[in-house]
């Protein structure tokens, strides 16, 4: 897959999150907590919180994917998060970037 494809699934994903942004009121204050998921992991999260936005993504693309959407959101990687690459993505299961707000909990 190149760079273009990998820009546009991140401008995608992004566009998504704008809209449910709108969508669920968030106010100005309100962002996004955006991480990688596992399967399970992915399940948990959308049982914990409302709204969530995922994609899958393959392990080729997921760490620069990723990268993308953090630095348009203007988020920090974490030193986890910095070392991410195919391999260590695959060994660790990850397959999904999902976005939820940690204080809007599911009811």
């Amino acid at each position: 897959m190149n760079n273009q494809s990998i820009e546009y699934q991140a401008r995608e994903y992004l566009f998504d999150l704008n809209n449910a942004a709108k969508e669920n009121g968030f106010k100005a204050d309100e962002r996004w907590k955006v991480s990688l998921a596992t399967a399970a992991e992915k399940e948990v999260i959308e049982k914990n919180y409302y709204p969530t936005i995922s994609t899958e993504v393959v392990p080729e693309v997921l760490s620069e994917m990723f990268r993308i959407v953090k630095a348009t959101l203007s988020q920090a990687l974490d030193s986890l998060e910095k070392t991410l690459d195919e391999k260590s993505a695959t060994e660790n299961k990850l397959q999904y970037v999902i976005a939820y707000n940690p204080n809007r909990l599911r009811r």
